[in-house]
């Protein structure tokens, strides 16, 4: 099992660079960041771009791997994200793994001035940006129409460090997003049940997770693949329960989702006076010592 971590895009560089250098110190496995604009309780407080972030990080640090927890549609197009992701991929010499998803109805949904996307509308659009974005990174030119996103002689040379390109951690729970998670994905991500995984009370949690393993892993013998191929991810943050109270807590939950099949743990850094408020000195003994308490 892997530990990681979500570096939240919320402080000037000075200090940012410290947290990323640190994460690295720490030995976890990647550190990543998520893609908004903009993000709920943090709105109206710092918030930085999530593409110069990662290459500030990436200078700023030589093992640890780097990502986004998650990029969308919400805002992006494959054409200029291809050319970023792969920008990024080589300045940290093939440490990048990207993190994508449907994306939300939250303040990135309206920032560019359109109406929120349905569900429906949101995977309508993904279902035709992860097979673009995926060939824009594969190929050195790409002509693709579709209803929503066209690339005409898009270029990306040379292509990414990594072949044939950067690892997709592709978010789903439906069964339209778990069908290109099997057909696209390196990993699978989830945080819950993602209709209010804050409501499912904490004995439920770990079985609203099995049945999406178990969902995900239909979707990958229909598509004539093995779920163990795909890395799957587990981020922490969103229910109620409170893996980063103690080390003991931490074990806990961490043994609970390894028996469930979970390959990738990913606690947030802590943000004093925010819903990641957690103590820093419990964290980092998590982070050095949590995953050798499993045995």
């Amino acid at each position: 099992m892997r530990l990681s971590t979500v570096i939240l895009p919320i402080h000037r560089w000075p200090v940012g660079q410290q947290i990323w250098r640190r994460a690295e110190e720490l030995g976890f496995h990647t550190a990543y960041t998520y893609d908004h604009l903009s993000w709920r309780s943090f709105r109206d407080e710092p918030w930085f771009g999530a593409v110069p972030t990662l290459t500030a990080a990436a200078a700023a640090t030589s093992t640890l791997r780097l990502g986004t927890l998650v990029t969308s549609p919400n805002f992006r197009h494959p054409v200029t994200l291809a050319k970023d992701l792969m920008s990024i991929d080589d300045i940290s010499q093939g440490r990048l793994s990207v993190g994508i998803g449907v994306g939300g109805t939250g303040f990135d949904a309206t920032a560019l001035g359109q109406e929120a996307w349905t569900p429906k509308e949101r995977a309508d659009r993904f279902d035709e940006f992860l097979p673009m974005l995926d060939e824009l990174l594969r190929e050195p030119v790409t002509t693709r129409h579709g209803e929503f996103y066209d690339a005409v002689e898009a270029r990306n040379i040379p292509g990414c460090v990594q072949t044939p390109r950067v690892p997709f951690l592709v978010a789903a729970t439906g069964p339209r997003g778990l069908r290109l998670a099997a057909e696209y994905g390196q990993g699978w991500v989830t945080y819950g049940d993602p209709k209010g995984p804050g409501e499912v009370p904490v004995a439920e949690a770990p079985s609203v997770v099995e049945r999406q393993i178990e969902k995900l892993t239909a979707a990958c013998e229909a598509r004539g693949r093995d779920v163990a191929e795909l890395t799957k991810v587990l981020l922490e943050g969103s229910t109620a329960e409170k893996p980063l109270a103690s080390l003991d807590a931490f074990v806990d939950w961490a043994g609970t989702y390894r028996d469930l099949g979970i390959d990738e743990l990913v606690i947030h850094w802590p943000v004093p006076d925010s819903i990641f408020a957690n103590d820093l000195t419990v964290f980092e003994q998590i982070a050095t010592e949590g995953l050798a308490q499993l045995g």
